[in-house]
This record gives C-alpha cells, structure tokens and sequence, in this order.
C-alpha cells in the first residue's frame, strides 16, 4: 500500500470535496484528508471482507469496491442492496438507506447504481424545491402558451377574413401572429415528449426511449428555430415601423419579399449550423441541456444581435413620437400619457422586455437571480402572443370598424331577407401568388386612411398611438 495516495485518486477527491463539504462543513466538521482516510479504511475494510468470504460456486458477479461503495458476490438475475457507506459525512441521517445495483444474466455488473437514499437529505430538499418552482414555471407557461394560441389564431382569422383590412402593415401582423403560434405550438409538443422539469439527485436524468428520442430531438429542433423565427419576425416589425416613420419611397411589395426571407429564412442560418455542430459534438439526450456554452451560443448570438437592434429601433422611434407629440403636430392634448401609451404599446410589439435580462448570460445566473430571470423571461414571453393579438386585433380601431361594418351588413340582408351573409368583398379569394403584396392597393383605404405613400401610412401609424 503506497504511503501517498493515487493522483487519480486525489482528483476524485477534490471534486467531491466542494459538495460535501457545503453540505455537512458545519456539523461534522471534516475536511478533505479526513474524508479520505475515512474513505481509505472502508476501502481497505471491504477488501478484507472479500478475501475472507468465500468464492461463489457458479456464475456470479464478483464482489467488489466500485469507488463509492463494497458489493458483495451476487447471484444472476439479481438485485444487490448494500448499506449506505459509512464514510459519507451526513452517514447518520442516511444510514438505513441502501445502495442497489442489478446483475445481469451474464455475471457481469449492471452499469448504473441507485444510491439515490444515499444522497445528501439537505442537497435533496433543494432540489426540491428547485424542481417544484420549475413544475411552477412550466404550468404558467402552458397556461400562457396555450391562451396565447388561442387568441393568435382568432386575430389571425380576423385579418385574413376582411379584405379591407389587407396590406403591407397587417401582413407582417399575420406573419407575426403566425411565428408566435408556432413557437407556441412546438414548445407545448416539445414539454410532452421531454422528462419532467429537473433537477435530478445525483445529476441523473431519466432516460428516453430511443424511439422517442428522434422525435423529441426533431422537436427540439423545430422549437428552436420557431423562437428563432419569432425573434427575427418582431425585428421585421420594428424595420417596417422605423422605415414608415424615417424612411421615404421604395416599392412595398419588393420590401415585403424581403421581410418574408428575413422573417423565415433568416432563422434557418443559425438553426442548421448549430444542429450539425450538436450532433457531432454533444449528441446527448434531447439537446434539452446546453453543457457546451460554445455551440449553445450559436444559436444565443443571433437572438441576442435581434433584441438590441429591435431595442436600439425602440429607442429611435420614441424620439419620433415625442418630437411629434410635443410640436402637437397631432393635435394630442397630453402628450405625456400619450407617449406613455405608446411606449407600452410598443414594448410587446418589438420585445423590448427581453432587454432587461439579456445581460445575464446562463453561466451567471444563479440563486435568486436565475429564479427572477426565469419568472421574468417565461411569464412575459409565453403572454406576448396574447397582448399583441389583444394590441393589434382585437381593440385595434379598425378591426373593430370593419367587424361592426360586416356585422351591420349581415343583419341588413337578414331583414331584407336576402341570402345568408357572406364574407365581406368575398374576402376569402385566393390571394394572388406570393405573400399578398400585391393587395395592399386594394386595402390601402382602410389601413392608412390616407393618400397612399410611406409618408401617409407613417401619419397614420403616428395618430394610432394617440
């Protein structure tokens, strides 16, 4: 027996030694070479128990010391239970826990070990407590998601139904609508094929079947890139918004094509690379865990690029607002609560709440911060899809006129006895190939209210936050 102990051995030692001693520092009060030679005269007492038992007669699986704890010889097809090892610092509140282990068919040890009645009793009332506010977190979410998909989906009806109300601005609206709906739906089908919020005692996730795992990772998959096409698409809005407000001329229809490819195609130039690089170099589980902040950060850059431009477009436009507020240019009697009104308005709109956490990088997060940020973060994005159906449906004046418009036309032919209603200037034709552009003419009326033109549309879109 060497005098000094492996260096194998040693780094073991040290990577244990900040939880154990975190965990039972105050009452035992052992340090790191009192832990291992504790652990050393097990170790030696398990070697001798070995020795002095005798062999087994037929196929078994030899007894012996895995590093954690002393099994003794077991027979095939059986479960082996032994004591929790008696050098662990928190011994006395464990110590009629057991270890278990299984033998397989073929004599040989089992991979994986249950020592979960092992496990630290004061670690494993904080993870607890962790996994109960993630269970907490992840109903508030569904809650959300699932309201926000409803909504999407009226407003979305809504827009596409009345012809009037088609161009350029309630385009991006629908397309809006539609990445929200999507994120919504590949996050609640993603959250049914993964395993329940974590964390787990002893680092140990439950494993997935592997004919669930193709499925949850393709889910996986998606899901990222409907956030990331999310995210892409409220900077289409704060694009289109600032060059309404600042920029003049140029062809819509050319502009919208644009903001299609943008809006949908600009998220599978990050979403591709970092499926490739997962695959070949963390291809674990569901990619649900993010262990290598290197090819996590592929797909965290681009979200995070989208977040300060929308930010930066934010802070542009309420300068426009308030210089026009101010000279009275639009004839607001209080141009405080108007700009406050906008403001919140504008805040759903573009996203501009994912400012406040954005610094906080994953690895920082910790503790109270990390709760906050999750809280934050999970609340005000899953009810985002609801507050901007709500701001740009459902109490915007003009869905509001046009429903009423359409209501008093069905009653008028009702009374007159006239064929059933049917959908205003049968709004449901097939749209012209490509996204719709080349309607925005025909509902140019009613959307800008105004002589068509960049500087018309941008008057309107400025009286509308008043």
């Amino acid at each position: 027996m060497p005098s000094c102990p492996p260096w194998w051995l040693l780094l073991l030692l040290s990577l244990w030694e900040p939880l154990l001693r975190r965990a039972e520092a105050g009452s035992e009060g052992q340090t790191a070479g009192e832990l291992y030679q504790r652990w050393e005269r097990y170790r030696r007492e398990c070697q001798a128990t070995l020795e002095a038992a005798a062999p087994p007669a037929g196929l078994a699986c030899n007894g012996s010391f895995d590093m954690y704890v002393c099994w003794d010889h077991t027979a095939p097809n059986a479960t082996a239970r032994a004591s929790c090892p008696w050098y662990l610092p928190w011994n006395r509140h464990v110590a009629a826990g057991f270890v278990l282990r299984h033998c397989g068919s073929d004599g040989q040890w089992g991979p994986w070990r249950d020592h979960s009645q092992c496990e630290n009793p004061e670690k494993n009332g904080v993870f607890q407590d962790q996994r109960l506010s993630l269970e907490r977190l992840q109903v508030m979410y569904t809650v959300g998601y699932s309201l926000s998909l409803a909504t999407l989906l009226l407003a979305l009806l809504i827009l596409s139904f009345f012809r009037r109300l088609r161009c350029t601005r309630n385009y991006i609206h629908i397309n809006l609508f539609m990445s929200f709906m999507l994120r919504a739906a590949a996050i609640l089908t993603r959250d049914r094929l993964l395993p329940p919020p974590g964390p787990y005692p002893g680092g140990q996730a439950p494993i997935l079947w592997n004919r669930a795992l193709a499925a949850c990772r393709t889910a996986q998959i998606l899901t990222q890139y409907c956030v990331g096409a999310n995210y892409t698409w409220l900077l289409v809005e704060g694009i289109y918004l600032h060059s309404l407000l600042v920029l003049v001329g140029g062809s819509e229809e050319g502009h919208f094509r644009c903001y299609m490819l943008l809006g949908w195609g600009a998220p599978a130039l990050f979403v591709i690379p970092w499926v490739i690089v997962r695959y070949l170099y963390e291809n674990t589980q569901c990619w649900e865990r993010n262990d290598i902040k290197g090819i996590w950060w592929i797909i965290r850059t681009p979200i995070l690029l989208t977040i300060l431009i929308n930010f930066l477009i934010f802070i542009r436009i309420l300068g426009i607002l308030a210089s026009k507020l101010r000279t009275q240019q639009m004839r607001c009697p209080d141009y405080r609560l108007r700009l406050a009104r906008s403001t919140l308005t504008l805040v759903p709109l573009l996203g501009v709440h994912e400012v406040v956490f954005a610094p906080v990088t994953e690895e920082q997060a910790r503790g109270a911060l990390r709760l906050a940020k999750l809280s934050f973060e999970i609340f005000l994005s899953s009810f985002q899809g609801f507050l901007v159906s709500v701001l740009y449906c459902f109490i915007n004046k003009e869905v509001q006129s046009e429903i009423r418009r359409g209501w008093h036309r069905c009653r008028l032919r009702h009374r007159l006895g006239e064929e059933p209603c049917q959908p205003p200037e049968r709004a449901f034709r097939t749209l012209p190939s490509g996204s719709g552009p080349g309607q925005v003419a025909a509902g140019r009326a009613l959307c800008s209210r105004t002589l068509p033109g960049p500087a018309g549309e941008a008057s309107h879109v400025l009286e509308s936050y008043c």
